[in-house]
């Protein structure tokens, strides 16, 4: 094992056939760097999703929600639409139909009770949570603020959810090393029970196992 510090050159190795496997990314952004860099990569196995929680600042619960209620989302394009569904799915706002991972808040058709939304850069929400009423927060930002998803957020993505089948962390081949016997005991090994116990246990809520299911509809959609 090797550990990068980005995410492209764990591509560039695994296209070169340095290495066999990666586990960095989520498939939006293996379906981009196949198309930019001329790679033949393909996902695997989904191994799980770091979920974004709406947390609370001056509104406690989503009950309290009133009108006008300021509310912080990232302000990159895939992290406001993960923020966008999941408010969404709160019945706080209703985006188009169709509208989906490429949500921006000019696709919100219905705002019931006129939250003010607050594009800010994601690593900064954390900071600003007492002065919103509500925050969509990153995972990893989460964890870093010293936030627990399971303890303090009011509502989180589920794992049947499309946000979180989209931006799972999948381990990635070079395409037609799928059923190599090494990749297959890779696999075998990072969806078992003792892993997916140990990521539930070890990480409170803030990284949780993907719901287990072939890849076979998501790789051909990669390499599309």
């Amino acid at each position: 094992m090797q550990i990068f510090n980005d995410y492209v050159q764990p591509n560039f190795v695994v296209e070169s056939g340095d290495f066999l496997a990666n586990f960095v990314e989520h498939r939006p952004f293996l379906k981009d760097i196949n198309a930019k860099s001329n790679l033949h990569l393909v996902d695997v196995a989904s191994i799980h999703y770091e979920p974004f929680g709406i947390y609370p600042g001056k509104t406690k619960t989503l009950s309290e929600v009133s009108e006008g209620a300021k509310v912080a989302v990232p302000n990159d394009p895939t992290n406001e639409a993960r923020a966008l569904l999941l408010l969404e799915a709160n019945n706080l706002i209703k985006l188009k139909e169709n509208t989906g991972i490429d949500a921006t808040i000019n696709d919100i058709a219905e705002n019931p009770n006129k939250i003010e939304i607050l594009e800010v850069e994601a690593a900064q929400i954390p900071r600003l949570i007492n002065e919103v009423d509500l925050a969509v927060i990153n995972g990893n930002y989460a964890i870093d603020a010293g936030f627990s998803v399971s303890k303090d957020a009011i509502a989180y993505e589920k794992a049947d959810s499309l946000a979180a089948k989209t931006y799972e962390n999948v381990i990635v081949v070079k395409q037609g090393n799928e059923n190599d016997p090494r990749i297959q005991a890779l696999v075998k090994a990072l969806t078992s029970k003792e892993i997916r116990d140990f990521i539930t246990n070890k990480y409170d809520g803030a990284v949780i196992p993907a719901i287990i299911e072939t890849a076979t509809s998501a790789t051909e959609e990669t390499n599309k």
